[in-house]
């Protein structure tokens, strides 16, 4: 193996950069600060035959018991930079989500308000074409910097594929800035806006515990007949189904909560048998909107 760049960590525990704060460990983590830092790092990755693996805000990530067998990276400096542009907002992928709403809010500029509901990254949410609220992402976002091994290059949303809850961004692929074009607007107003939703986030979904958000997409499917992958779950029976040290929430059945030492392995059983009741009584087959790192390996029964 070549030399080892600079501020890269060996044998990192990932569990802690995660929300729900299960799996095991990276062979490589780096947290590059500018983007001739991470080209450097996708280089030498590519290089040395590595997976790489992206940690954002860690809401939507599920990280393998067994850990990750490659480079995971989490964007740090000017990478998870907010910076205005006049009536742009110009965010480093690793920026969270909610803290550019806010500070969009602060300045006066409105149309990113429904991220405030979205625990996650700005690349993440570029990668899952993460909307709410009615908000949606494409309709602000004007372009993204995507690096990979081969350098950088600029692209606008007719480029990135976006179709509900998913772009067309390949593994290896990592947005390193977003920039959104937002409209002017009276910072109280869009305050406002910001607490309205905060409530009605606070009312539906659980806070203060172990767990990465929405479990499952909405099912596309007219057997679920408009409902949610969360109504469904409850009416199924799941909420506040337990395996292990994992269950469904009582206060909402799409969120999976790590009640105390849960490992992946337990969130996944708890996973498949909330599919396996929502299949049998509906027959809608629901599908994980959280991501997966590592060797994750589905449980026998997963497959309807």
């Amino acid at each position: 193996m070549s030399a080892i760049p600079h501020g890269v960590e060996r044998g990192y525990p990932l569990a802690r950069l995660t929300t729900v704060r299960t799996g095991g460990a990276a062979d490589f983590f780096a947290r590059p600060s500018s983007e001739a830092e991470l080209l450097e790092l996708l280089a030498w990755a590519e290089k040395q035959g590595l997976a790489v693996g992206i940690v954002g805000s860690g809401s939507n990530l599920l990280v393998s018991d067994a850990g990750f067998r490659g480079l995971a990276i989490k964007l740090d400096g000017e990478l998870a930079s907010i910076e205005r542009d006049g009536e742009r907002l110009l965010c480093g992928g690793g920026a969270r989500l909610p803290s550019a709403s806010a500070k969009a809010a602060g300045w006066g500029l409105a149309g990113l308000e429904f991220g405030v509901n979205i625990p996650g990254s700005v690349g993440g949410a570029v990668r899952m074409n993460a909307n709410a609220y009615g908000g949606q992402l494409g309709e602000v976002l004007e372009w993204v910097d995507v690096c990979t091994a081969a350098g950088s290059a600029r692209r606008e949303p007719a480029q990135l594929g976006f179709a509900y809850r998913s772009s067309n961004l390949a593994d290896g692929e990592i947005v390193a800035r977003a920039c959104f074009r937002l409209r002017p607007d009276e910072p109280a107003a869009i305050k406002a806006r910001l607490e309205e939703m905060r409530g009605k986030r606070r009312e539906a979904q659980p806070s203060g515990i172990k767990t990465f958000g929405s479990t499952f997409k909405n099912p596309d499917d007219e057997r679920a007949e408009g409902r949610s992958a969360g109504q469904l779950l409850e009416a199924a029976g799941c909420q506040e189904l337990r395996h292990g040290g994992a269950r469904f929430s009582a206060k909402h059945a799409n969120f999976v909560e790590n009640t105390g030492d849960a490992t992946t392995a337990e969130v996944l059983e708890l996973m498949a048998e909330g599919r396996r009741r929502v299949h049998a009584r509906f027959g809608v087959v629901l599908e994980p909107e959280v991501q997966w790192l590592g060797d994750v390996r589905l449980p026998e029964g997963w497959s309807l």
